[in-house]
């Protein structure tokens, strides 16, 4: 509420600069594209909050009280370093220019990285993207590519490794499968029912074993893991950010929930020397804060 406050206060101050500099409110209030009654009552209410009188007023003029003249003096200060920051905040977007080459695993990318990117080039017009979707660990020092998003535990310790959020994966099923085939109630049970895997993988890392499983499918396309599960045609396991929406809708349901699966963390990496780059500095700090909100 006090922000709020603080927000009104200082626009009121705005609008007074405008009265002052016209010395008019009917003006004033042209040129602000506001009604002169609006624009007067924001003054009254201004002087009120300031416990002073900063305009005298007449039926054909309007004359500044000393108060009014220093608030006026204020503003000015206040109005140059607006300009200020906004000038420096012109030549920040232009200097931020450039290619950024970014390797990221496919199902981060799908459902964080596109949209980093874009609203980023929203902000900084001149920055490129050059973005290499794989599960390869790149070697940074030896690649081409600048910064790197990976799925680990043990973020390699010649990198700057920045923790972006952590995740588990999780098994689940279609309504309509479970209501076909019915749910797993344990793991020994998994190997009854038709299991989508990953690529060729027909292990699955469940409460700290690898288990066998089964199933129809297999395909290093997660998206399609995904849309075949969503059609009730088997079991998948996948990281829980990446199916969160489904989860939430229940177009997906969880199975084994209380079983104990993998748990990793995203990662931001990129070598030492790349903090002397602005580009990827700030890029660096706007996917921080793009996960902090």
């Amino acid at each position: 509420m006090l922000k709020q406050q603080e927000h009104k206060k200082l626009e009121r101050l705005m609008l007074f600069s405008e009265v002052a500099k016209q010395l008019s409110f009917t003006k004033a209030a042209d040129f602000l594209n506001i009604s002169r009654g609006h624009l007067s009552h924001q003054i009254k209410v201004l002087e009120q909050e300031l416990g002073t009188v900063l305009l005298v007023r007449s039926t054909r003029s309007v004359k500044l009280t000393q108060a009014g003249q220093n608030v006026l003096a204020s503003m000015a200060e206040i109005k140059q370093v607006l300009l200020t920051l906004n000038r420096k905040t012109r030549e920040d977007i232009t200097q931020i220019s450039g290619q950024i080459k970014i390797t990221a695993p496919q199902q981060f990318a799908q459902c964080y990285l596109f949209d980093i990117c874009q609203q980023f080039k929203n902000r900084y017009p001149n920055i490129e993207f050059a973005i290499d979707i794989s599960y390869t660990n790149f070697d940074l020092h030896r690649s081409d590519f600048d910064l790197a998003f990976r799925a680990t535990n043990q973020p390699p310790q010649n990198m700057v490794a920045k923790k972006l959020f952590d995740y588990q994966h999780i098994c689940c099923a279609a309504p309509s499968y479970i209501n076909q085939y019915g749910a797993p109630t344990s793991v020994a049970e998994l190997s009854e029912h038709q299991c989508l895997s990953w690529n060729s993988r027909t292990l699955w890392w469940l409460d700290d074993r690898e288990v066998d499983v089964n199933g129809w499918l297999a395909t290093n396309d997660n998206r399609q893991l995904v849309a075949h599960a969503l059609q009730g045609q088997g079991i998948i396991k996948q990281p829980d950010y990446t199916i969160a929406n489904e989860i939430d809708a229940g177009t997906l349901i969880k199975v084994l929930p209380e079983c104990k699966t993998e748990q990793r963390s995203i990662y931001l990496l990129h070598p030492q020397l790349l903090s002397q780059s602005k580009r990827l500095h700030v890029f660096s700090q706007f996917v921080q804060t793009y996960f902090d909100n």
